[in-house]
């Protein structure tokens, strides 16, 4: 990933300039790419400043997750997908703890454009959303341009 980054943040800020923005809430507020630990998983993040917080979708939940890292920088693309699947260039955000590579994917939802897991051994993207893991079967990934 040419230019980009991950760096640590933490939900009490400050966060760093140039994150990678992946979408927006219903209120309008920006959310930015980012992952974190979860049960053993690297699980990619909806970080949302405004609300001092990290998501990840996680066994049927959205989890809150106030240590993380956000993306930075970067030449990105987003390229449309479906089942699973992942372009050539798609950034690596983490790794289920059995070693399953996990991806950025995005995908409109009840009114917000909201960033989640591509899982491709469970053929869809998942988006943290309302306390629940949203299954997406068609969705945008993060590529490196």
């Amino acid at each position: 990933m040419v230019g980009a980054s991950w760096q640590y943040c933490n939900a009490a800020g400050p966060f760093p300039d140039k994150m990678v923005r992946g979408g927006i809430d219903s209120d309008g507020s920006v959310i930015y790419i980012g992952r974190a630990f979860h049960n053993g998983d690297m699980i990619p993040a909806k970080v949302i400043p405004d609300k001092n917080m990290a998501y990840v979708a996680y066994g049927g939940e959205e989890i809150e997750k106030e240590d993380f890292e956000v993306l930075r920088a970067g030449d990105f693309v987003w390229e449309f997908c479906t089942g699973g699947a992942v372009p050539e260039g798609a950034v690596t955000c983490g790794q289920t703890a059995d070693g399953e590579v996990l991806y950025v994917g995005r995908c409109l939802y009840s009114g917000t454009q909201t960033p989640g897991k591509v899982h491709p051994s469970h053929n869809c993207l998942y988006i943290p959303f309302e306390g629940a893991e949203i299954s997406i079967p068609e969705y945008e990934v993060l590529c490196i341009k």
